[in-house]
């Protein structure tokens, strides 16, 4: 997928490319989740019925388990917006847990009410009503359900994005020497990074970022071709790096001038960045002319 816009199925971010095969992987998981949960929880439920002698149609447990497994999967685009926006790590986790106690509740509320709302559908449909029963009950019901599902979700979220970071190389600042002292008022300035990758480490360059991307708690290094995510935020890199070389295009990326191919002014009074790379990045009308600037002027 070569644009810089992307439909979220998995921990990508703007601009970032997505290949066709990690997208189809990671749609697919979570449609065969649901999928196989409906079926497997269909025919468990159906079997008790028939044991316990209840007066249900066979096809009411397969209305129950899919509408459930439907609205779960409606919810996970949203699901995972919000664990990049609050991720749960060691870090975090004192912080953002509260978020998420109360994400908890949104998800489970609507949860319950679109899978009211498709087995309302599905029992019209057969010509006969459903009944939910007394909502407060109800509610609560499914809550304590719910949580369980949503812990499960997000741990598998954040699993997922923690493998990817490991196979992709985490990079990290290397700390100064001891016996080096940084003069008052003077910002050290990292000319290398160390990158661990599956148990290795090597040394990428200041130098060698070609762009750099805002991504939630990390800022992805783009390096040629490749992309190390930086425990960090884009202003408290942007201050770090030596801004005759680096220079930011919008509030999520910035650019590395001697990588920048071309500028492509837009309509809308923002613009289009060409990357040495064939990226294309976007940039706010507010560094537009800096930009410009800059490029047309090299480097100050």
């Amino acid at each position: 997928m070569d644009r810089t816009d992307s439909r979220d199925t998995g921990d990508e971010r703007p601009g970032e490319i997505v290949s066709p095969l990690r997208r189809t992987f990671e749609v697919g998981f979570w449609v065969a989740v649901t999928l196989v949960n409906g079926v497997a929880n269909s025919i468990t439920v159906l079997i008790d019925i028939r044991r316990s002698g209840l007066a249900f149609a066979a096809w009411e447990p397969a209305v129950w388990e899919f509408s459930s497994g439907l609205a779960f999967l409606a919810l996970v685009p949203a699901l995972l917006w919000f664990t990049r926006r609050f991720p749960l790590h060691w870090d975090t986790l004192r912080r953002h847990l509260p978020w998420h106690l109360l994400a908890s509740v949104v998800f489970s509320s609507a949860h319950v009410l679109a899978m009211v709302a498709m087995r309302e559908l599905a029992y019209a449909g057969m010509g006969t009503s459903y009944e939910f029963g007394d909502w407060s009950r109800g509610l609560l019901y499914e809550y304590l359900k719910d949580v369980r599902t949503y812990v499960t979700m997000v741990a598998t979220i954040e699993g997922y994005r923690f493998v990817r970071r490991r196979l992709k190389g985490e990079a990290r600042l290397l700390d100064a020497p001891d016996d080096v002292e940084t003069p008052p008022g003077k910002i050290e300035r990292p000319e290398r990074f160390l990158v661990r990758k599956l148990g290795r480490e090597f040394l990428v360059a200041a130098t060698d970022i070609e762009w750099l991307q805002a991504a939630g708690n990390y800022v992805n290094l783009h390096v040629r071709g490749r992309e190390y995510p930086l425990r960090s935020t884009i202003g408290g890199i942007e201050a770090r790096l030596d801004p005759a070389r680096f220079v930011r295009i919008h509030r999520s990326y910035m650019v590395n001038l001697d990588r920048v191919a071309s500028i492509e002014p837009l309509d809308t009074g923002d613009a289009r960045v060409l990357m040495a790379d064939g990226s294309r990045l976007p940039c706010s009308r507010r560094y537009r002319e800096v930009l410009r600037e800059r490029v047309a002027g090299g480097r100050t």
